[in-house]
């Protein structure tokens, strides 16, 4: 409202001071040039609110102009950092399948060789966060191993069958699987520790449900 009362108050200024110097002047040639420049900058004084307005759009869209170079690029940023990432956590999870796989072989054959009546059912590997802007992985980068074991057992549903008592004292002894219990499972632990050359602490053995690390 003050700017529309001032552009008021300038017009009926102006008005006033055209009237006062036309009056003052004498019937010339020269009035008609005064009353023309007289019009012409009161018409300047009645669009001098539009000019405003105008050069206010004008600043504002050169300010958007200048902002979306900026936003584009930080857009830019964002998403090329958001694809990093998504590599990096597929890098991570392939790393960490092909851990996975590597390790499992080795503690079946450890089994194997220990006569432990255990088959693996799984072996986990957990990284640290540092991996995440690593190039290499090394055993110092694994957190932690879980292993997680099962007892051979037969199917429910399988009858066994009732064969005729033979005695072969020609044929070789069938090897006798180690009872698997709290220090056999320590003693996979420890032997695992010593093939992987990871500290025991940093695996977790568990069979059908007691672990043991």
């Amino acid at each position: 409202m003050s700017f529309i009362a001032e552009w008021i108050t300038n017009i009926i200024l102006f008005i006033l001071l055209a009237t006062i110097v036309d009056m003052l002047l004498p019937s010339s040639s020269m009035q008609k040039y005064v009353k023309m420049v007289t019009g012409l900058l009161l018409i300047l004084i009645i669009l001098t609110p539009l000019f405003s307005l105008f050069k206010t759009d004008l600043d504002q869209a050169l300010l958007n102009m200048n902002l979306k170079p900026v936003q584009s690029e930080k857009n830019l940023e964002n998403l090329i950092d958001l694809k990093k990432k998504e590599i990096q956590a597929s890098q991570r999870a392939y790393i960490l399948e092909t851990m996975a796989v590597q390790l499992e072989s080795e503690v079946e054959e450890e089994l194997v060789q220990n006569e432990y009546d255990l088959t693996v059912q799984k072996v986990n590997v957990f990284l640290s966060s540092a991996v995440d802007v690593k190039e290499t992985v090394t055993l110092d980068d694994i957190q932690s191993i879980e292993v997680v074991l099962s007892k051979e057992t037969a199917e429910p549903d399988d009858v066994p069958v009732v064969k005729p008592v033979e005695i072969d004292t020609s044929k070789q002894t069938e090897p006798v699987y180690k009872k698997v219990d709290q220090t056999n499972v320590k003693a996979i632990t420890k032997s695992l520790s010593t093939r992987w050359e990871i500290d025991s602490d940093k695996i977790v053995v568990t069979v059908e449900g007691g672990k043991e690390s």
